[in-house]
């Protein structure tokens, strides 16, 4: 018989800053923004993970989102 594929899906959480290397690299916030695959409500600016709504951004909210 064939392997089940496992239902859940781990999401790529964003870094919180852009590490600023030539090559993009999977997390990258500037990166995900462009694909469109940064959580809703996110944004990026200067090279740092923020929130539309300007509150802090921290991983625990962020992983919620996601």
């Amino acid at each position: 018989m064939g392997k089940k594929k496992d239902s859940r899906q781990v999401a790529k959480l964003p870094k919180l800053e852009c590490c600023e290397s030539r090559t993009k690299c999977g997390r990258c916030p500037l990166r995900m923004l462009k694909e469109g695959t940064l959580p809703e409500g996110y944004t990026v600016r200067k090279r740092k993970l923020v929130r539309v709504d300007g509150k802090k951004v921290t991983k625990k909210k962020l992983a919620k989102a996601a």
